[in-house]
């Protein structure tokens, strides 16, 4: 007779806290409940849920862990809305721990950074453009710091994809920023005309949103970002390696 198979794993009961916290998560992704609306004292969601203070706390614990629910001075408790950062620091390390390669990060920043591009070109006020000019002429004034001038192309981008007013972009861009910026850091180091090129480019995206032309725009997106893998590579640095966490700092702050 032979020995039987196990095909099916052991079941793991889900937790009290857990299901509380789900449960309240499902209120408010579904949008029954809104940022800012109130969810109640513990003691409260003790007597709707039926279960223990404790395991109430602990499942609050994780909603506030995540942004999702948040105390006021009261310490009564309502909805939070997640900052962009405490989202994408997750994702930055998932990439990180998932061994992504420089090359995917270039594929991936130019697809988005040609839709953010675009979409500055159309909607982007004058105070927004003046705030890009204004951070060109910092730049300028930073010229041999790389490390200040690698933080200001930071902005700059995060300024340009907010003049786009897409969230979904500005989400999805968030996590491959953390990393972006010590890279940019490594590949102006590869050729003496990394800052300026670096510079001469940001000058022309912001022409291109000022004058409303979206191939200039495509053009100088496709040059800046094309700059920056050749300076990474003339850096020293494979292109298909893993960025390394440990030489990324501001990827797991």
């Amino acid at each position: 007779m032979s020995e039987s198979v196990e095909k099916f794993s052991r079941i793991t009961p889900t937790p009290a806290y857990q299901m509380v916290a789900e449960a309240i998560e499902r209120e408010i992704l579904s949008g029954r409940l809104r940022p800012g609306d109130p969810i109640g004292t513990e003691a409260e969601l003790v007597r709707q849920f039926g279960v223990n203070r404790s395991t109430v706390r602990e499942g609050i614990r994780l909603l506030e862990h995540g942004g999702l629910v948040q105390r006021d001075s009261s310490r009564r408790l309502s909805v939070g809305l997640p900052h962009y950062n405490r989202l994408a620091t997750r994702v930055t390390r998932a990439l990180v721990l998932h061994q992504v390669t420089f090359r995917e990060l270039f594929e991936a920043t130019m697809a988005l950074s040609l839709a953010s591009i675009e979409l500055a070109v159309e909607r982007a006020s004058n105070e927004e453009i003046e705030a890009l000019e204004a951070n060109i002429a910092a730049t300028e004034a930073v010229i041999d710091d790389h490390a200040a001038i690698a933080a200001l192309d930071s902005e700059f981008h995060i300024l340009l994809e907010k003049t786009g007013r897409n969230r979904v972009l500005e989400l999805a861009r968030e996590p491959s920023n953390m990393l972006i910026h010590p890279t940019t850091h490594a590949a102006l180091g590869g050729t003496p005309h990394g800052p300026r090129r670096l510079i001469e480019a940001h000058r022309m995206l912001v022409k291109a949103i000022r004058e409303r032309d979206k191939e200039m725009a495509r053009l100088w997106t496709r040059r800046h970002l094309n700059d920056w893998r050749k300076g990474f590579e003339k850096a020293g640095m494979d292109l298909d390696q893993p960025i390394d966490a440990v030489t990324m700092p501001h990827a797991m702050a």
